[in-house]
């Protein structure tokens, strides 16, 4: 009885040991998440801090991510960078290029959108992420259409309508710039599965980094020498502080760091759940800190597309879980399958043992 109430007690701690653990990973997730939202909405915003360059904000990202992951990779060896395939130059500028150009735009698209836009309306419109991931899976034939998805599909755009109907400070350029920062992020998200994941190649988000970052980085180049540098120039009175810059960016590199850990000790349905949290709050702070309207119809039509969200992501759930199912249940039949060769195997061995020792025995028979 003793040694069974001690290993209950055991396992319960250890049981408790890693719910308190998923939790802390979360709790970090949302807190970086949140700061870096709201960091970037305090520089970009002409009525803060009054910085509205928004590439020159994320060449910033790009250029102190891409360092501290050549850092970790390269100096300190903390992290291994895919060799299963190696990451040669062709599959680099065929494979990585093509997703480094997408992420460069939709970065640039979804920060400038903080210029026109209050952060809990940005969050609304973020809901159409399934939208666009559903649709361009179905255009490059990575998901198969379906009417029960394509009307789901439908009432989270409708919810996201009713939200943007309903919007204080509706800005037609800023709305545009969101939509198509989802729709670069949405069209970067299937073509991993294409270009990266169909070849085997697996990155985590310091190994992404290390690889896209750089990438970005040039890509922004040349915008920014015609968008920004000319206006920059002519702010010959600003003087960048390295405090508000520096832990913008560490930040940003901490978010990855984070998303690393959510994902490797926890599960998708935790990533999804603290998204949802996340978002909420956000629209929450957005609305009583920094005095955003939030309106009731904002709500009404955030919540019809919050739960076509929840269902999208349900769905998806179980989807992996039974393609799990499937995988386990193919192992055991083949380790099944296996193990009656090996038992075949084993009674011929004994059948002709058997024939062996008869054979002989008949030989030392008198005649």
């Amino acid at each position: 009885m003793g040694r069974d109430s001690n290993g209950g007690g055991a396992m319960s701690e250890s049981v408790i040991r890693k719910v308190l653990l998923s939790y802390t990973y979360v709790a970090i997730w949302i807190f970086l998440s949140f700061t870096v939202i709201v960091y970037n909405k305090y520089i970009l915003d002409p009525k803060m801090y009054n910085w509205p360059f928004p590439i020159s904000l994320t060449m910033v990202h790009m250029g102190f991510c891409s360092t501290l992951a050549v850092v970790i990779i390269r100096v300190f060896r903390l992290v291994d960078p895919p060799s299963s395939p190696a990451m040669t130059r062709e599959l680099y500028v065929s494979s990585v290029v093509p997703i480094g150009a997408l992420y460069s735009l939709s970065l640039w698209f979804s920060n400038s959108a903080y210029i026109y836009l209050s952060v809990s309306f940005i969050q609304m419109l973020k809901a159409l992420m399934p939208v666009a991931v559903y649709s361009i899976g179905v255009l490059f034939k990575k998901e198969t259409f379906r009417t029960a998805s394509m009307l789901n599909m439908l009432s989270i755009s409708f919810g996201v309508a009713i939200a943007a109907y309903g919007e204080a400070r509706f800005d037609v350029w800023g709305v545009t710039l969101q939509l198509a920062a989802v729709a670069f992020e949405a069209t970067r998200l299937v073509l991993i599965q294409i270009l990266l994941t169909s070849k085997g190649i697996s990155l985590n988000p310091i190994t992404s980094l290390y690889y896209v970052a750089p990438c970005c980085f040039c890509f922004l180049l040349l915008p920014w020498s015609f968008v920004e540098l000319p206006r920059l120039r002519q702010m010959a009175s600003f003087e960048p502080n390295f405090l508000v810059f520096g832990t913008n960016s560490i930040c940003a590199f901490a978010l990855n760091l984070a998303v690393f850990l959510l994902v490797g000790k926890t599960s998708a349905l935790t990533m999804n759940v603290a998204g949802v949290v996340k978002d909420w709050l956000l629209i929450a702070f957005s609305w009583s800190v920094i005095r955003d309207t939030v309106t009731p119809i904002n709500l009404f039509g955030y919540g019809i597309a919050f739960l076509g969200v929840g269902y999208y992501n349900h769905v998806k759930l179980q989807a992996l879980k039974a393609k799990e199912a499937q995988k386990k249940a193919q192992q055991q039949d083949e380790e099944a399958g296996a193990l009656m060769q090996e038992r075949d195997v084993d009674k011929k061995g004994d059948q002709i043992r058997s024939e062996i020792f008869e054979a002989h025995l008949f030989d030392s028979l008198p005649i």
